[in-house]
């Protein structure tokens, strides 16, 4: 019996791509690091869980260094060499991935935090009738 043709996707070429965002999403039992050129067009990406990590480990500041720096690696590998970081969220692994990025030799152009902060919150409960 003849074998049915097997149809394979095209390789993927590598682009070159100097200058990008890397955005740092750090809860507390994740953390997810996007890669995108500067239109936000994403290049790569990786998280906690991805890189290995299960259960609680995957909040933790170690497994967010070794995602960042999976990522970092992948986003050189598409020729950037300067990026803009955006950090968001409250979780243990925000500095320790921005430190795995500037390990890998990415020069960090600038740094911002944008947590979202709510200015006036949630509204009260109604008033307790007895």
């Amino acid at each position: 019996m003849a074998k049915a043709a097997v149809k394979r996707a095209p390789k993927k070429e590598k682009k070159n791509i100097p200058q990008g965002r890397i955005y740092i999403n750090a809860s507390f039992n994740n953390t997810l690091i996007t890669v995108t050129d500067l239109e936000g067009n994403t290049v790569c990406w990786t998280t906690s869980g991805g890189s290995g990590f299960k259960g609680t480990r995957k909040g933790t500041p170690f497994a967010a260094q070794v995602a960042a720096k999976i990522a970092s690696d992948k986003a050189m590998e598409n020729g950037m060499r300067e990026v803009d970081i955006f950090v968001q969220g409250p979780g243990s692994g925000r500095e320790s991935a921005i430190r795995a990025i500037q390990a890998t030799g990415m020069r960090i152009r600038s740094l911002r935090d944008i947590t979202p902060i709510p200015h006036n919150g949630c509204r009260p409960p109604k008033r307790r009738r007895v």
